[in-house]
């Protein structure tokens, strides 16, 4: 009963707030006012804090007292994606847990569900495209899915997917390589010429070459280490047969 009431918010016993919007002192002290009270339904109280690092120096002072003794009867969850930004003071009283991200071929099989289930067409490396973006983070991952859908006019294609998340094609890091084991170069000035037509700022494609490049040696090195579901991982196994391990690392 406890947990239908909870998924379905309307328990009155679990109050979330969301920091990011309520970052006044203000909000705060209406929770710990409220926090004296016992509960009406559940054993506990449970005060859920999202983005906690929002609120401001003088609404974390103010909770201070509250972590350090609270009621018997009431249970403080504070979620945070920086917890650098938390006051020593407030981390000292609090029991952390890290949460681990949510590995990618995780993504992509609940993503495949949903799909399946709503009978919306998808490729399947567009949702592999959706699970790298979302970095461990199914939260994201579903919001990436919904703008696809969307973008797609209810279909999840590869090229769609590129074109939204500004992924665009990086088959141009592959052509530039390509080139340099060529020793041709007069098409990597002119894949050069093309990146700047196209505005793909160099700074960037360098910081991703530099990424490619080190999937290239592990994939060398141990060739496990390239995930079954890379979107790449054909093109980037056979670029790290065709290069030395010495020319990579140059």
């Amino acid at each position: 009963v406890h947990c239908r009431a909870i998924m379905e918010s309307h328990h009155v016993d679990v109050l979330e707030m969301d920091a990011a919007s309520h970052t006044g002192i203000d909000d705060i002290r209406e929770i710990i006012e409220s926090a004296r009270y016992r509960p009406v339904m559940a054993r506990c109280k449970v005060y859920i804090i999202d983005e906690v690092h929002m609120l401001s120096k003088s609404s974390f002072n103010a909770m201070l007292k509250t972590l350090e003794e609270p009621p018997a009867h009431v249970k403080f969850i504070l979620a945070t994606t920086d917890p650098q930004k938390m006051p020593v003071t407030v981390l000292s009283r609090c029991l952390q847990f890290n949460l681990r991200q949510v590995a990618s071929t995780s993504i992509v099989e609940h993503a495949q569900s949903i799909l399946t289930t709503e009978n919306i067409p998808f490729e399947l490396p567009a949702l592999q495209l959706i699970a790298k973006a979302a970095a461990g983070s199914m939260r994201d991952a579903l919001s990436l899915l919904d703008q696809a859908i969307a973008y797609g006019s209810q279909t999840v294609q590869e090229k769609e997917v590129r074109a939204m998340l500004g992924a665009i094609d990086q088959s141009y890091l592959f052509d530039l390589l390509n080139a340099l084991i060529a020793n041709d170069g007069e098409a990597l000035m002119a894949q050069a010429q093309r990146m700047s037509e196209r505005s793909i700022a160099f700074e960037g494609a360098l910081n991703d070459l530099a990424t490619l490049l080190q999937q290239i040696a592990m994939a060398q090195v141990v060739p496990d280490s390239l995930a079954l579901d890379a979107p790449e991982r054909s093109t980037l196994l056979e670029l790290a047969s065709k290069m030395s391990a010495e020319k990579v690392q140059l």
